[in-house]
């Protein structure tokens, strides 16, 4: 069986690979469909790249041996990574509910129906992400893993909620384009 850090680092590794291939799709779609949600949510894709990156990274380093400068070990690189995820998340949800003030305000066209099908495969992709990220965490026993994971299972909820402000949008018809931002 692998080292707990190399699962971990795996773990991370299809975080990445995951969320590269949705944030390009998000961003495809939310152009080509004129939704300004799918948009941000293509944005929030890459701030998971990164917040899985920097997963894999205190995975990497917490698991090098003590050295004469660590003589306990780099052990406390993953709690340091758990913090820095939580952290971006944080200043992610701002960022996006900042621009999502602005757009409200700014009229545009309605979004096109299918990115409500792109929507509904993110949302079902990224909890499968999730329990497959958490499950992980808990084997191994590690918050940086796990943050990861909750970070993948506030993404599925975020698009669940663009989901249904596009929904409201197309519904809605004239005068309701605003619900997708």
């Amino acid at each position: 069986m692998a080292h707990p850090s190399q699962l971990g680092m795996r773990s991370a590794i299809w975080g990445i690979l995951v969320n590269t291939l949705l944030a390009a799709i998000k961003g495809f779609a939310g152009v080509l469909g004129n939704s300004y949600a799918l948009i941000a949510d293509a944005i929030e894709s890459t701030t998971d790249i990164a917040s899985s990156l920097i997963v894999w990274g205190g995975l990497k380093i917490s698991g090098l041996p003590p050295d004469e400068d660590h003589p306990f070990g780099h052990g406390k690189a993953e709690p340091l990574a758990a913090a820095v995820v939580a952290l971006a998340l944080f200043a992610a949800a701002i960022g996006i509910a900042i621009q999502s003030v602005r757009e409200i305000v700014t009229p545009h066209h309605a979004p096109a129906p299918f990115t409500l099908i792109v929507l509904l495969l993110v949302v079902v992709t990224k909890e499968a992400l999730f329990r497959f990220v958490f499950s992980v965490g808990h084997t191994i026993q590690s918050t940086a893993v796990k943050s990861d994971a909750w970070h993948h299972r506030s993404d599925a909820i975020t698009s669940s909620a663009a989901f249904v402000g596009i929904s409201i949008a197309l519904i809605g018809g004239v005068g309701y384009e605003s619900a997708d931002d």
